[in-house]
């Protein structure tokens, strides 16, 4: 019998890799209609999802981030849910060939690493600070997941321009390539704003909880680069100029220094963010 915990992961996980597949096969044969299932199966799949996450917090008595595996799940959510609301907002069902590909191959690793049984956080995290600082920071990172999918649909667009090959279904307008532009950066400067705010809580709340607001842990350094990194690429755009397809291939760089920090840091020294708890 399979745990309440777990009961809604595997529809979740099943909805994700179909609409990842659906979105990425309406790209292939240029059929706008697969992208509507696609939609739908996206929607779904945050909804059991979300079941899934409130089921594993009532155990926690807290946000379901108890672990690293429940770490990429909640990053899976909120990086669906964040797809989901640009792609439906923008009429731009082309990004979902990208990220949600991210969101069903997270969520996919998390289940595989995922512990049956109840998780329970230290008293040193039982504090109203950590569902607002990881919050903060994972829906930084979603944020970033997004520009980095706007990032490849612009140079997969300018590389079909260019070669003069249609853009996508007939019946569907294409962005123009300055549009995908500007969603970048407002994607990155929301993004940055996000990961400003979770390393601000974060020193909040480890100033109250340890005596002093910054330890040099791993991912606390990491942190601190990785917003060097996406403020030089911001300042570049703002003073340098940078645009279009150098401010693309940029973003998707910075994206995978965040990814490898991330899942180093977790796995090998993750300090007091810890996190493996079960």
């Amino acid at each position: 019998m399979t745990n309440m915990d777990t009961l809604w992961l595997a529809p979740a996980l099943v909805c994700y890799a179909l609409s990842a597949v659906i979105f990425i096969a309406g790209r292939l044969t240029r059929t706008s209609r697969a992208s509507g299932w696609a939609i739908y199966l996206l929607g779904a799949g945050v909804i059991f999802h979300a079941l899934d996450l409130t089921a594993r917090g009532f155990q926690a008595g807290n946000i379901p981030v108890g672990n690293f595996a429940q770490a990429l799940s909640f990053f899976a959510w909120l990086t669906a849910l964040a797809s989901l609301l640009l792609i439906v907002r923008l009429q731009m069902a082309v990004i979902g060939a990208y990220s949600v590909g991210v969101v069903a191959a997270t969520l996919g690793a998390s289940a595989i690493m995922m512990k049956g049984g109840r998780i329970v956080l230290p008293a040193s995290l039982q504090s109203v600070w950590l569902p607002i600082h990881v919050t903060l920071a994972i829906l930084g990172f979603s944020m970033f997941v997004l520009a980095s999918s706007v990032s490849l649909v612009y140079l997969a667009y300018e590389s079909q321009l260019k070669a003069k090959r249609p853009l996508g279904p007939a019946s569907e307008r294409p962005p123009s390539l300055e549009k995908l532009d500007r969603i970048n950066y407002s994607l990155l400067g929301w993004g940055f704003a996000l990961l400003s705010l979770a390393i601000i809580t974060g020193a909040i709340w480890a100033d109250a909880t340890w005596g002093h607001f910054w330890s040099w842990e791993p991912v606390e350094s990491w942190s601190l680069t990785i917003w060097i990194l996406y403020a030089a690429l911001l300042e570049a755009r703002l003073t340098v100029g940078w645009r279009g397809r150098r401010a693309a291939a940029l973003t998707i760089v910075v994206f995978l220094v965040l990814v490898g920090s991330f899942v180093g840091v977790s796995l090998i020294d993750p300090g007091k963010h810890g996190g493996w708890f079960g």
